[in-house]
């Protein structure tokens, strides 16, 4: 740190060189990424909210009303409109809300949760914060969480079933309906982690997609992971909370004394208020219609890149359900084909169960990035 400071026209020059090491989603060439352009909409809504902390919401008050509205909204758009809940930095934060309160609830000595094999990482970093055991379930031949294999794994010390709606690595849908039943069987808290597939969805379902029920719609969903920052084009970071009922927030509530608020939930203390006014500003501005169109175009071109990848020569893992094609090849290694598409200019990324390439087709994705996409692959 400088003794005296340099100019503004300095800083924003050396910035600028800065940024030009990064990747752009606006460019089309970032294919592994479930983060995607974030709508202007909310950028400008973002930075009208800069200052406003939602760990301090007494302060606050219209921020804080943004955020009632945006878990009404949100809770509505997950099939229960009266829950409860927060906006916050994203999908693991997210997830370990809900595991903390469902340990918290029962106090059990030596909890345990079970997870799906392709359960997000941020499970480990819960099972090891809040010690708990994490048990992972199989998956079955379309890569979806095995019943059998949860029923196998429960014990008097389970305290959470976590089932998943649009994995990380395949975008597969579990089966929430049987888990819902278990879990309203044996009194065992179910949590869905639909932080990639929650903003899509319930959209596609309205234009008449086949996908199965996840939500709060079912009996035995306990709370829902579902990340505005994602699908729902919201600025990073944004994440959302919801909860059936306000006990599972107040079941892990701590005394905070010198705050506007008596008590407090979230895991981060100080939180931004902007993501909230973004994800309002959104909400608001696309409405139903408008996300149904999203996850529609999205759709369709996943599908057209399926058919592209096979064309091409290679071999798809399953066929996708929500916006990622997985692909490999009997012939050449995904690592080298990662390799080669990288010396292309493709960001891609590796699925590890099973090992293949995984591209997640977000809105930033154009057709043009994806035929231009194929034709590579052809080469290849």
């Amino acid at each position: 740190m400088e003794d005296e400071g340099i100019t503004k026209e300095q800083i924003f020059q050396m910035l600028r060189k800065y940024k030009e090491k990064d990747l752009t989603h606006r460019s089309g060439r970032i294919l592994g990424s479930m983060c995607t352009c974030p709508d202007p909409v909310g950028v400008k809504a973002y930075s009208m909210f800069l200052e406003s902390n939602l760990g301090d919401p007494g302060l606050f008050p219209g921020t804080k009303k943004l955020e009632d509205e945006v878990i009404s909204m949100l809770g509505e758009l997950m099939g229960k409109k009266d829950v409860y809940g927060h906006i916050i930095t994203g999908g693991t934060e997210a997830n370990l809300m809900a595991m903390r309160a469902a340990r918290n609830l029962t106090k059990i000595d030596d909890p345990e949760i079970i997870v799906p094999r392709s359960a997000h990482f941020s499970f480990k970093k819960a099972a090891e914060m809040l010690c708990l055991d994490l048990k992972m379930a199989d998956l079955d031949e379309d890569y979806k969480m095995d019943v059998s294999s949860v029923e196998d794994l429960l014990s008097d010390k389970t305290v959470a079933i976590v089932g998943v709606a649009g994995t990380t690595e395949l975008g597969k849908i579990d089966p929430i309906s049987d888990l819902s039943r278990i879990c309203l069987e044996n009194d065992i808290y179910l949590h869905v982690d639909a932080a990639f597939g929650g903003y899509s969805i319930p959209f596609l379902k309205d234009v008449g997609y086949d996908l199965p029920e996840f939500d709060f719609s079912l009996p035995g969903v306990s709370s829902i992971t579902i990340d505005p920052h994602k699908m729902g084009l919201a600025p990073i970071p944004t994440g959302g909370i919801l909860f059936r009922e306000r006990k599972y927030l107040e079941v892990m509530a701590i005394e905070t004394p010198y705050l506007t608020e008596d008590l407090q939930s979230t895991v981060v203390g100080t939180r931004t208020g902007a993501a909230t006014a973004a994800t309002w500003a959104l909400l608001k501005y696309h409405g139903r219609e408008g996300y149904q169109e999203v996850s529609k175009k999205c759709m369709e071109i996943t599908n057209i890149l399926a058919d592209g990848v096979k064309k091409a020569g290679f071999e798809l893992v399953t066929r996708p359900e929500l916006n990622i094609v997985a692909f490999s090849s009997s012939e050449i290694p995904v690592e080298e084909i990662a390799l080669r598409l990288e010396d292309r200019g493709w960001a891609v990324s590796l699925a590890s169960y099973p090992k293949a390439i995984r591209i997640i087709v977000m809105p930033h994705l154009k057709l043009e990035h994806i035929e231009a996409f194929i034709d590579d692959l052809r080469q290849i």
